[in-house]
């Protein structure tokens, strides 16, 4: 899996609320909203901050959010097919971590899995076949100094 972090995923109570505190109190300007859902926001070239309702973040991620044993966010690895979503997932299971979600097709259009680190920390891998998506991935392909990766 290459070294990189494409979205930070939080759980959050109020989504409109966030949305007014990211959006309208500090001028970030959203990629996506889908309002009681999902706002998504840029914050590096290759770096999106998406705060998810509570609610839907736990069925997306399979798991409860409350109680020990599941911090309510995720980080995110994007790459560029659901086969490679299942090589990343298979290569992380093997270095140690924990699979919580085996590689599916989600309402959102893309392909995504889920493994936890050894702390528990748990990691999106998907394939987000969306203008935001894509833009991320070309982002990270380019690299920092606009070296292809």
């Amino acid at each position: 899996m290459d070294q990189r972090l494409s979205f930070v995923s939080l759980a959050v109570a109020d989504v409109a609320r966030s949305h007014a505190f990211y959006v309208d109190g500090l001028g970030w300007h959203p990629e996506l909203y889908v309002p009681g859902e999902v706002v998504m926001i840029r914050v590096a070239e290759s770096v999106v901050l998406s705060l998810w309702d509570r609610t839907a973040f736990s069925q997306e991620v399979g798991a409860p959010i409350e109680g020990p044993g599941f911090a309510p966010m995720t980080l995110a690895h994007n790459v560029g097919s659901p086969a490679e979503v299942d090589a990343a997932i298979d290569d992380a299971v093997a270095a140690g971590a924990t699979l919580l979600v085996a590689g599916a097709a989600r309402d959102w259009g893309g392909y995504s899995g889920y493994v936890t680190d050894p702390d528990g920390f748990a990691w999106e891998i998907a394939h987000n076949p969306s203008p935001l998506g894509d833009a991320v991935l070309a982002a990270w392909r380019l690299g920092p100094l606009g070296d292809q990766q």
